[in-house]
């Protein structure tokens, strides 16, 4: 068993939900967060609003999933990455789950 955590950009929602059904993968969790990046202080000067934290609308999902899942699931998210070429890829881990009830 494995846990995998993703992140990605609330536009990402639906693929990631597309994603997961293709990699077999149906019971998981997702919930609403903000996104932040650190701007260098040249970002900050083309920022009108540069004092105001402002996050991204984005989403974190995981699931806990079979070993046989996760590098379908990956594959997936690399190749969507590759082609969309965004500035916000969807981001994965793998974390091992040593004991589970």
């Amino acid at each position: 068993m494995k846990l995998v955590i993703m992140t990605l950009v609330d536009a990402y929602k639906a693929d990631m939900t597309k994603i997961l059904k293709d990699a077999n993968i149906v019971n998981y969790s997702e919930m609403d967060i903000s996104g932040f990046k650190k701007e260098t202080s040249s970002g900050l000067n083309l920022n009108w609003f540069a004092d105001k934290k402002m996050g991204s609308d984005s989403e974190l999902f995981f699931t806990f999933t079979e070993e046989e899942n996760v590098d379908f699931l990956l594959e997936s998210i690399k190749k969507f990455n590759v082609s969309t070429r965004g500035t916000s890829p969807i981001k994965a881990v793998v974390v091992p789950i040593e004991k589970y009830i």
